[in-house]
């Protein structure tokens, strides 16, 4: 809900990447699921341990932002399997020549960013947790990370100008404000932060420790 997607994953490494993808096969033969299931894991940053979050075999939120990502018609697809139609036979409306049993692979970047309007709530507080508090969301596509990044934060509101150390509505920092702080609390104003901190010469160990 409010977190930031990337995809194709940035920093899963070959290993890591192919061991979610066998679990995650195993887990929907084993509960027999038929159709679309998307499965959210936590890994830890630096073993291969890792926890199963949630597993829904239903189509999502999720499942509507794969689709938009890679073009694969999740939703379609998954029709055709309740009707019985085995996927070799179900042709692949991007390309046209293969079939739905082909997996997508991406040559660009996706981002998504959360969209929130706090400001229009009195009283809210802007730290952001497990509840979801964003009203929308943005997708961009680039070539880089960087471009994909850059066009979605432009869209999340139109006085952004992207990746700055500027907040949205041109609204100053508050002069108590302490930088620090700011990283280590998740907040709906934490990347234009770390742009912040960027700028100011903090060093990228610096700021991943604080976040």
């Amino acid at each position: 809900g409010d977190s930031i997607v990337v995809a194709p994953s940035q920093t899963l490494s070959n290993e890591e990447y192919h061991m979610l993808r066998e679990t995650a096969t195993k887990v929907v033969r084993h509960l027999g699921i038929v159709g679309e299931c998307n499965i959210q894991y936590a890994l830890h940053p630096s073993s291969l341990e890792y926890c199963i979050i949630e597993v829904n075999a239903r189509l999502s939120r999720s499942s509507a932002l794969a689709s938009k990502a890679t073009g694969y018609p999740l939703a379609f697809v998954a029709a055709k399997l309740a009707l019985g139609i085995p996927l070799p036979e179900i042709e692949s409306a991007v390309s046209e020549k293969t079939t739905a049993c082909f997996e997508p692979s991406l040559d660009y970047i996706v981002t998504k960013i959360p969209r929130w309007d706090l400001d229009r709530f009195q009283g809210m507080s802007l730290e952001i947790g497990s509840a979801m508090k964003s009203v929308g969301e943005v997708m961009a596509v680039g070539r880089t990370f960087e471009e994909s990044v850059q066009k979605a934060l432009r869209m999340c509101h139109p006085s952004v100008d992207g990746f700055v150390p500027r907040l949205p509505l041109k609204k100053a920092w508050a002069d108590t404000q302490d930088l620090q702080q700011e990283l280590a609390v998740p907040s709906s104003t934490r990347i234009f932060s770390l742009a912040k901190a960027l700028h100011s010469g903090m060093s990228v160990d610096q700021i991943h420790q604080l976040t």
